[in-house]
């Protein structure tokens, strides 16, 4: 028997003002600094550099076709207060999770290696004539500082910081831009679409982590459901008054993910659709200064660089050059907040997907689910089998393999590219799950969430879009067949 309506009105409503949202912005913050580093300082001035403006238009088709492929991830935890990766699990024989394990713990390795050496690549180039030391070197302290910091709680000054220098970033990086912006005669540039010869493995990389790979929307969903606030902090309370059925990850139906708002009383019904909002447009707001920082790098390399190759460990000291002397320290300062932002948030956000994998998979560490230090009991930190020491566990073979490979492979450029192409071929599965499941379990007859018409057909043409350009890019890495360009 529902509870009185009263019983959800000390929810505090979110305030919704301009001050409110940046106040409230959280996991759409964190994709953005996520993805504001290697693809950005690495493969943007990498294409300007080689190929002057002809790679220009794929800005623009990365951001408008994988917009919705993370929006929905977005919703999906908004309007049911579970994770994509519980949906997931009510597939046959759980294939999406298994698929997702898999394709997570190969780039616990290889994509971590291409984050960790562009961040290992800014001090290389600051202290490699003081210290002498080999890239491998300064990716393993990073990498290590990283991981004592998530386990041991020290994030929030590390936050500050760089939140701080990654906004110097942006401030010197416009700056040096508009001393000397492109003609407007390359803006052309974003509507011709062009495959020179030897491009295809950045196009791949610009596809696939711009704004960042696609499956960080299931990380995004991971922190929201984490975030505890909107339908994710009243959820349980929504099962145990009968508003929402339970949900069990080895016996639940997509059915048993569902929750109808209308149902709610109305407190409830406007704290839900507050906190949607916010996460909305907290997601929206990163799009789009993502968007215009990966085409200023573009066009800064263009103008400056090209015709440049843009490879080697010293690669971060070439792009430095772009700078006059008296912003490069802060251009430096700023790229290492934002290569090391994005190191550091995948040091947390691939092990919490894999643990949210075991613990869709396995009984164990389904019994003992829970990565918050809040919640942890000894049995929780004694079991190797809870999804805590699953996430530690996996956080350091994530360390371990990344310094390995730059170790084996110390070309940074390369890495990055190859770890972000790896994120493009994988993209369009997780794409066409968060759609269908959207689609599928949020009622079509709820406004607040379910997709309008005109996301369900820009989703539709995105993910047809993607997974063309996938496929086209397969044929030319894979199998040398070039249907486009040389």
């Amino acid at each position: 028997m529902p509870a009185k309506p009263d019983s959800f009105d000390a929810l505090q409503l979110p305030a919704t003002s301009l001050h409110g949202l940046f106040r409230h912005f959280g996991p759409g913050m964190i994709l953005m600094m996520t993805g504001i580093g290697t693809s950005h300082l690495i493969t943007a001035p990498a294409a300007g550099g080689r190929f002057e403006f002809a790679l220009l238009w794929c800005i623009p088709v990365a951001y408008i076709f994988k917009y919705y492929g993370f929006e929905m991830a977005f919703r999906f935890t908004n309007a049911t207060g579970r994770s994509m990766l519980d949906a997931y699990t009510t597939a046959p024989g759980k294939w999406p999770v298994w698929y997702v394990l898999v394709t997570t713990l190969i780039q616990c390795a290889l994509g971590q290696a291409g984050r960790l050496a562009a961040a290992a690549a800014v001090l290389f180039y600051v202290f490699s004539e003081v210290l002498g030391l080999e890239l491998s070197t300064y990716g393993l302290a990073l990498g290590g500082l990283s991981v004592a910091i998530i386990l041991y709680g020290r994030y929030a000054a590390v936050e500050l910081a760089t939140k701080l220098l990654a906004g110097l970033l942006v401030v010197s990086t416009v700056g040096v831009y508009l001393v000397e912006p492109a003609p407007l005669s390359a803006m052309g540039h974003f509507f011709t679409f062009e495959v020179p010869g030897g491009s295809w493995l950045i196009i791949a990389a610009f596809l696939g982590l711009l704004p960042t790979g696609m499956d960080v929307s299931l990380q995004a969903s991971e922190w929201g459901k984490a975030k505890r606030v909107g339908m994710g902090r009243i959820r349980e309370q929504l099962e145990q008054e009968g508003y929402a059925r339970s949900f069990d990850a080895f016996g639940s139906t997509k059915a048993d993910l569902t929750v109808d708002v209308s149902t709610l009383p109305a407190h409830a019904q406007e704290y839900c659709r507050r906190w949607f909002r916010i996460g909305i447009w907290d997601f929206s707001f990163g799009h789009v200064v993502s968007f215009l920082l990966a085409t200023i790098f573009l066009l800064l390399a263009a103008v400056w660089l090209y015709p440049s190759p843009v490879e080697g460990r010293a690669v971060i000291g070439e792009i430095a050059g772009i700078f006059p002397p008296a912003m490069r320290a802060v251009f430096l300062a700023g790229a290492f907040a934002a290569t090391f932002s994005t190191a550091f948030n995948y040091f947390d956000g691939w092990p919490r997907v894999v643990a949210a994998c075991c613990r869709n998979l396995f009984r164990p560490t389904a019994a003992l689910s829970g990565i918050a230090a809040d919640r942890l009991t000894d049995t929780h930190r004694r079991s190797w089998s809870s999804e805590y020491n699953v996430y530690r566990m996996t956080m350091f073979y994530s360390l371990a393999a990344a310094v390995v490979i730059i170790a084996g492979v110390p070309r940074p450029v390369f890495l990055v590219l190859v770890s972000s192409a790896l994120a493009f071929f994988i993209a369009p599965v997780i794409f066409f799950l968060n759609l269908y499941y959207c689609l599928t379990v949020i009622p079509k007859t709820d406004r607040a969430f379910y997709p309008s018409r005109f996301a369900r057909v820009s989703s539709y043409i995105s993910l047809v879009v993607f997974t063309g350009l996938t496929v086209v890019l397969i044929l030319a890495r894979v199998f040398n067949i070039t249907l486009f360009g040389g």
